[in-house]
């Protein structure tokens, strides 16, 4: 599912000013039920949110010479509550230009889960092949879905 080249409806582009287009971008639900130790107990949401943010923090590093940066943003909600904890990676606007489209990858529970997909942002994101656990884990968004990554105010910022 998260291959290089997919084709999709561009919705990335019009993020609300978070980070400068030619960036990666991480979205993490924490609305919802995403990030609930109500619904989640045994995970430890905390420690998944700061592993996602130092796997960034580290492909930014790499990526310093070339440009790129990789940054996380705190969702509200992006209203795939059914597969929660949900986290998008939106494609820079380089990879965009190529056709890529933003990976959703839902529900990010297991800590192997979070560990391939930080491997993923260091190895370059929705550009290069998805660990079998993420692409396993990818899936097509409802409009209503998308529609909240784009509204303004849905997402907090930059997290750090």
């Amino acid at each position: 599912m998260a291959r290089r080249g997919r084709r999709g409806d561009g919705g990335a582009e019009r993020r609300a000013g978070v980070l400068a287009p030619q960036d990666t971008l991480v979205v993490v639900c924490r609305g919802g039920e995403c990030g609930s130790r109500s619904k989640h107990p045994g995970v430890d949401h905390a420690d998944q949110l700061r592993r996602i943010r130092a796997a960034a923090d580290t492909a930014t590093a790499a990526a310093t010479a070339t440009g790129g940066r990789a940054d996380v943003a705190v969702s509200s909600c992006l209203d795939a509550c059914e597969r929660s904890n949900v986290v998008v990676v939106v494609p820079g606007a380089r990879d965009r230009a190529d056709g890529v489209t933003p990976v959703w990858v839902g529900p990010v529970l297991q800590e192997d889960a979070t560990e391939d997909l930080a491997g993923w942002l260091l190895a370059g994101g929705p550009s290069t092949p998805a660990p079998p656990l993420v692409d396993i884990l990818a899936f097509q968004p409802t409009r209503t879905s998308r529609r909240e990554l784009e509204e303004p105010g849905t997402l907090s910022g930059r997290a750090r």
